[in-house]
């Protein structure tokens, strides 16, 4: 198991507060939202905004009663507590409580313009929302360490401009994750809960082909770490790598090399139009056959929604006719 800190404040999404605490019927992803009065039962009329300021961070104001302020002014104010640290540890209870027996997927927005790269980046301790979100996918921390993923505190990244002026931009969230190799150097930051720029690559990587052991008959090629990993908890007579990214193809030359010490290669992307035009390519460049496992849109969305055994019991006859 990922070994976790208490839960801080810094753990829980201020999104969550908004929709939590005022049953939010949407989930807040950088839209302003106007609501009855949560303090006004009466009102007829919406007059309760939820909206973000220039920093963008949430914020509200209600019309009504003359409330705003921040998520923990609103809390503080509709639970009648003494102060904004009260307001806080309920918070952080709620959340706790709340993750115990849910799976909360927050969307950030993070727009990094282009030519910027990554040129620093901190690493963190593991806490209860990395737990939460691995093991909804059955990965753990042993396969976390095997393939070298470690959490990020935040990430920044710099461009020159025209006159040699170094511009930076620091990325700070929850749910920022470092993807290593062996030899400790960065090749990709992956974000899952970021609506867009989900993975910025450092470095071209074939992702598992340090940690390929040549010891099983077959090999299968995923799409994304991820599924990589989640591909592991299904123990089966095969081991497994990821190219950078559906779209990119892994060279020829790498391609020979590893597919000659395994008895079969075959493919199993994503089930979607992109994944499935991604696998033909691979059958029409190195005749591997393609595995489309009808569930959900990936592999380890599969094993979260239904199940490692059951997900085995799927795959196994798709395999078997593939490889």
């Amino acid at each position: 198991m990922i070994s976790t800190k208490n839960l801080s404040l810094s753990d829980v999404p201020r999104e969550w507060i908004y929709e939590h605490y005022l049953t939010l019927s949407e989930q807040l992803v950088g839209q302003d939202l106007k609501i009855k009065s949560i303090f006004n039962s009466a009102e007829k009329t919406a007059s309760m905004c939820i909206y973000t300021d220039s920093a963008g961070v949430y914020r509200y104001k209600d019309f009504s009663s003359g409330y705003g302020g921040d998520a923990l002014d609103l809390v503080q104010k509709l639970h009648n507590l003494p102060s904004r640290g009260s307001a806080a540890v309920k918070v952080i209870n709620d959340f706790d409580d709340y993750t115990k027996e849910n799976h909360y997927t927050p969307v950030i927005k993070v727009n990094i313009p282009s030519r910027y790269k990554i040129t620093d980046y901190e690493m963190r301790h593991w806490n209860n929302l990395d737990q939460v979100y691995w093991m909804s996918y059955k990965i753990g921390s042993g396969v976390l360490e095997k393939y070298n993923v470690v959490p990020l505190s935040f990430y920044t990244l710099s461009k020159e401009d025209e006159n040699g002026v170094l511009n930076t931009i620091t990325i700070k969230n929850n749910f920022i994750y470092g993807y290593f190799k062996d030899d400790g150097s960065l090749y990709k930051v992956y974000q899952p809960k970021v609506k867009d720029n989900k993975f910025i690559k450092v470095k071209d990587y074939i992702q598992g082909t340090e940690q390929l052991t040549f010891t099983k008959k077959y090999l299968v090629i995923t799409s994304s770490l991820k599924d990589l990993m989640a591909f592991n908890k299904l123990q089966l007579d095969a081991e497994s790598i990821a190219p950078d990214s559906e779209n990119s193809i892994i060279s020829g030359s790498i391609m020979k090399e590893i597919s000659s010490k395994y008895v079969s290669v075959c493919v199993l992307f994503d089930n979607d139009e992109p994944g499935i035009k991604a696998a033909e390519r691979y059958k029409e460049i190195y005749g591997f056959n393609y595995v489309i496992l009808d569930k959900e849109k990936d592999l380890s969305d599969t094993i979260q929604k239904i199940g490692v055994n059951k997900t085995r019991e799927l795959l196994i006859p798709l395999l078997k006719q593939a490889l």
